[in-house]
């Protein structure tokens, strides 16, 4: 196990900010990992996964540790559906890829998200109608203070809109090593009302869809709205779809009329955050090389040399202006350091 001094975090994480670390260690063993925390105090350690919902406005003056940890195996299967288990540093969308080249259906909308397994039942990822949360069966987490190992089922994980229990009760608390999914190996439910896949499918003329074809839609659309990371420094979606009850949303309405929403029940609906910034004015604005992206507002970017604190700040006025122009509070789906 080698251990490194002040060490850039600029490759390491997708927003390129420049960020030091006081030290850092690349884990690709569990008993590695089970060397460094037992080693250290929990409050002096910082883990890392893809770093691709991070948002780092100061140098780490801890251990950062890198989970590294690979591997994709088939723990079981029946006529209809396969448990695969996922290693924690396994790249997100290369295992989308692994899964839909073998008829594995259930993750396909997930294509081109950025940010490694591990992750995924952090933050509950989801788009284009689909959550981690409706293909996870279990996910192994390894304690930070004991070192002792313990399997979530999927209810454990407490899973909401962008939320788990480890971003809540059991957060800095568990190191996630892997990661068990359920997806169907036939009669895949093919997801296409959310967002514009159908349109897409439409365009290129397909009328009984695959799961590699809604993988492709979804990553042209991706293409089309996102910058790409290696391109502009950007963390994807910074803030969170806020849900708003329906009688809000319809005195809204009535004053934006063109102000979009999906129903969540009967009582709430989910209003797009990206619609309520681009209303601000706020899209395609640009202070120095912090700004918010010209074709998808709810994307902010580093152009190249913006500090985390500069983003940060232009979040807060993006906030600020939301909520004095439609009382709406948006929340950061990205995580801030």
């Amino acid at each position: 196990m080698k251990i490194s001094q002040n060490i850039s975090l600029k490759p390491y994480n997708t927003f390129g900010l420049d960020v030091r670390a006081k030290y850092f260690v690349e884990i690709e063993s569990l008993s590695t990992l089970k060397e460094i925390l037992k080693g250290n105090s929990p409050d002096k350690l910082f883990i890392l996964g893809g770093g691709s919902n991070m948002l780092l406005t100061q140098d780490i003056n801890k251990t950062v540790v890198k989970i590294n940890l690979k591997g994709i195996e088939v723990v079981k299967e029946d006529d209809d559906c396969v448990w695969v288990q996922a290693q924690a540093g396994e790249n997100w969308h290369e295992f989308v890829l692994w899964c839909i080249e073998r008829g594995y259906g259930g993750i396909e909308n997930l294509s081109l998200i950025p940010g490694n397994v591990g992750t995924t039942p952090i933050q509950n990822i989801g788009a284009y109608g689909v959550e981690v949360k409706d293909v996870l069966e279990s996910c192994t987490g390894l304690s930070i203070s004991t070192q002792e190992q313990r399997v979530f089922d999927n209810a454990a994980c407490k899973f909401d809109y962008r939320e788990s229990v480890f971003k809540n009760e059991l957060k800095n608390q568990y190191v996630i090593t892997s990661v068990v999914f359920k997806l169907t190996k036939k009669n895949h439910i093919l997801k296409t009302g959310y967002g514009s896949i159908q349109q897409e499918l439409d365009k290129n003329g397909i009328t009984t869809p695959t799961i590699q074809d809604i993988s492709n839609m979804v990553i042209a659309i991706r293409q089309s709205k996102l910058p790409d990371p290696k391109e502009i420094g950007n963390s994807g979606s910074f803030f969170k779809n806020p849900i708003i009850p329906v009688e809000q949303y319809n005195a809204l309405h009535a004053k934006y009329p063109t102000m979009p929403s999906y129903t969540i029940n009967d009582q709430f609906v989910k209003v797009p955050a990206g619609w309520l910034i681009e209303q601000t004015g706020f899209k395609g604005y640009r202070l120095g090389d912090a700004g918010v992206h010209e074709k998808q507002a709810l994307v902010l970017v580093n152009y190249g040399q913006a500090q985390g604190s500069q983003i940060e700040k232009l979040a807060h006025s993006i906030q600020k202006q939301v909520q004095q122009i439609f009382g709406i509070s948006i929340d950061a789906e990205v995580n801030i350091f």
